[in-house]
């Protein structure tokens, strides 16, 4: 494999997350990312780095949404990381990313989420083993086919050209991370995921990283513009707290990212950016019969081929 170069890596991710806050505050039209910049000296864990925390609050559109980015090391991978990897354990590391979540005010747009990371791994006498990771999945309230359309063939569009089962595979993947065994339900109607990808030379697999972190916004974006101004009342809102508890509980229990952040001794703030700033959980409440939220499980926390309906 090619060597990594680190810093293009570095530099292209700096650059998304100030694009994607630029769009996303554009068409908030109201408020602006906050920019925190933070440094962690070397701790008790081994952990130094830094990184960029940019945050919107209370926007016309956007009720709390953050873009981390983060440049972290440490003498000894968290066993998050090891978990799949046992190999790795006792190696140094980099890893840096972006990761964001947008929790909208209306229910009638969903929340998203997008993450691109790249990690090295180093220990004396043998060679540096590299990987990237990411994607990003989709999590309506009020489900919609030409949104679940857009995003998936937005998706696909980004993997084409890097072969023809890339997209099918690292959907399937999105499908089966994103599920909570505890629930036995998805998340949301899902999108793209994969990680310790380096099969591929560091140039196309960079590239690739490129492309599904570029097309987030496009993916985004168009449906956040065409559900913004649509009329909601107290029972959508509801439906939408409720509903949020999903996203906590997922992220508290199963996302790899938070867990690998807290392990790691990472800024807590930073990491915690992602949960939703209300949220409610009901004992057993249950959709009524033929409404629009039981549709929602009916039709769309379940796999589908979107990106070919």
């Amino acid at each position: 494999m090619s060597t990594p170069d680190i810093d293009a890596v570095k530099q292209y991710l700096l650059s998304l997350q100030d694009s994607i806050c630029e769009q996303l505050a554009e068409e908030d039209g109201k408020a602006s990312f906050i920019l925190d910049q933070w440094q962690r000296p070397e701790g008790g864990k081994g952990m130094s780095g830094g990184g960029r925390t940019r945050l919107l609050t209370e926007g016309a559109v956007i009720e709390q949404g953050g873009v981390n980015f983060s440049h972290v090391f440490g003498d000894n991978m968290p066993a998050s990381a090891t978990a799949h990897r046992p190999e790795l354990a006792g190696c140094s590391f980099q890893a840096m990313g972006v990761s964001l979540v947008i929790h909208p005010h209306n229910p009638y747009i969903p929340t998203s989420h997008a993450n691109v990371r790249f990690f090295i791994a180093e220990k004396e006498g043998a060679d540096p083993i590299w990987w990237f990771g990411g994607g990003y999945d989709l999590t309506p309230y009020y489900g919609n086919d030409e949104d679940c359309i857009h995003w998936h063939t937005t998706a696909k569009k980004a993997c084409d050209s890097f072969g023809e089962n890339r997209y099918n595979e690292h959907k399937k993947w999105c499908d089966e991370y994103f599920y909570l065994k505890h629930r036995d339900e998805s998340r949301g109607v899902g999108g793209l995921f994969f990680d310790d990808f380096n099969q591929e030379n560091f140039e196309t697999s960079f590239a690739y990283l490129q492309s599904v972190g570029d097309s987030y916004i496009d993916a985004y974006r168009p449906i956040m513009a065409k559900h913004k101004n649509k009329k909601y009342g107290k029972r959508q809102r509801d439906f939408q707290l409720y509903r949020r508890g999903r996203y906590v509980e997922f992220n508290l229990v199963y996302d790899r990212g938070t867990l690998f952040g807290l392990q790691s001794g990472g800024r807590t703030e930073s990491i915690l950016m992602s949960m939703p700033p209300l949220v409610k959980w009901r004992y057993n409440w249950q959709p009524e019969k033929g409404s629009e939220e039981e549709k929602l499980y009916t039709d769309y926390l379940r796999p589908r081929d979107w990106a070919k309906t």
